[in-house]
């Protein structure tokens, strides 16, 4: 027993290894630079660099405030100029603040640019924070294992699969000219299906998750479409939108904005159906003779309670993204009336409700396909992991 425990755990670790691996494979290989050319003018290319020195520092006022200002030398670590030293300014050319400022030994980017009469220009854009996102990524996976044992490898299996389903279908196809909505129903129902049966195996629970799942998805689709075309939302209200254009992305917008909606309620809504389909089944092994009516009335009580606190988290967490914004418009002098019109807020107000409102509708949906499978299916007990409820009489 000892043994065949201490093996299960190898295999584990084996297989966090493997994920580990897979991640950072993925997100090294869209940072992997090409080849080397000289640049063009106009031409940019982003580099890794280390301070070395910080030759000055001092404030310097930018409209009406006033900020840091540092001269640093660094030490370029990538690409055909590594190794050679560059001086750069930080502070004029943008807004920042005491957070960012850089001391020896910070690894930064640096963007890299050729002017047009030939000269090179340097300017620090970004901290490098590779080691503390892996070493939070490691945290997390030693997290899961530990409390969760199988069950966290196999959630863990489940979220890489997540992870390659948005990156090499869900973005490629968008980008390709697909339809949003389409593209994001069939990769959330993708991903979230697979997720469901690593975890939680072939088992009718399971089925009907996925089946509640996939409705609810279609009815918060249609809901978005209706709702963002009713009150005329473009798709401009994020930053990121008009960045798309300049990029040159022919990308329906309103579309994008359709599937943001439907992947973002996708977290909550999964949870929702798997618990709602858990709980019916428990319910029929712990009475048999109870009908689906009883089973469905029963399963909304549970429903209404998970529900309640599904709501308010979404609410948070599209209210924590979008925090800066509120602040933003806190700041002016407007009517509120006329704050919530504008389309940047009535974006997230239409992402909050359509969200809501898709899972306000997996509940009932997967309640009443686990009730009547559950009450009808003699296998259901098996297909749940459970051994049937021996009712024969005694002797």
């Amino acid at each position: 027993m000892a043994s065949s425990r201490r093996t299960g755990w190898i295999t584990a670790a084996l297989l966090a290894a493997a994920i580990f691996a897979l991640l950072a494979a993925i997100v090294t290989r869209q940072a992997r630079p090409e080849r080397y050319r000289e640049l063009a003018v106009g031409e940019s290319e982003t580099l890794r660099a280390q301070v070395v020195d910080v030759v000055e520092e001092g404030t310097v006022v930018q409209g009406d405030l006033e900020q840091p200002y540092q001269r640093l030398r660094l030490r370029v670590l990538s690409g055909a100029l590594a190794g050679q030293e560059v001086e750069v300014e930080h502070g004029l050319l943008g807004l920042t603040n005491q957070s960012r400022i850089f001391r020896v030994g910070d690894r930064v980017l640096v963007e890299h640019s050729r002017t047009a009469d030939g000269a090179d220009l340097f300017f620090i854009t970004d901290y490098v924070r590779s080691r503390p996102l892996w070493w939070l990524t490691l945290l997390f996976v030693t997290a899961t294992l530990l409390l969760s044992g199988w069950q966290g490898v196999r959630s863990l299996i489940g979220m890489g699969i997540s992870l390659v389903v948005i990156t090499a279908f869900i973005v490629p196809r968008i980008l390709d000219g697909w339809d949003p909505v389409l593209v994001a129903i069939l990769g959330s129902v993708g991903m979230m299906g697979i997720s469901l049966y690593l975890v939680y195996g072939w088992k009718a629970k399971t089925h009907v998750a996925v089946a509640g799942l996939f409705l609810s998805l279609i009815l918060t689709g249609l809901l978005a479409a209706w709702f963002v075309g009713w009150a005329r939302l473009s798709g401009y209200g994020a930053e990121e939108a008009g960045f798309l254009q300049v990029a040159g992305a022919r990308l329906d917008l309103q579309g994008l904005l359709l599937a943001g909606i439907i992947i973002g309620t996708l977290g909550a809504l999964d949870d929702v159906a798997i618990n709602q389909s858990s709980a019916i089944f428990e319910l029929h092994r712990a009475n048999p003779n109870l009908s689906w009516r009883a089973l469905f009335r029963h399963g909304m009580v549970i429903g209404r309670d998970h529900i309640a606190a599904m709501v308010n988290t979404l609410l948070l967490a599209y209210a924590g993204v979008a925090l800066p914004l509120l602040l933003l418009f806190s700041v002016y002098s407007e009517p509120l009336s006329a704050t919530l019109n504008r389309e940047m807020i009535a974006e997230e107000i239409v992402r909050t409700l359509v969200g809501s409102l898709g899972l306000l509708a997996g509940v009932p949906l997967t309640t009443l396909i686990a009730a009547w499978v559950a009450q009808r299916s003699p296998t259901a007990d098996r297909a749940a992991g459970r051994q049937p409820i021996d009712r024969s009489p005694e002797r």
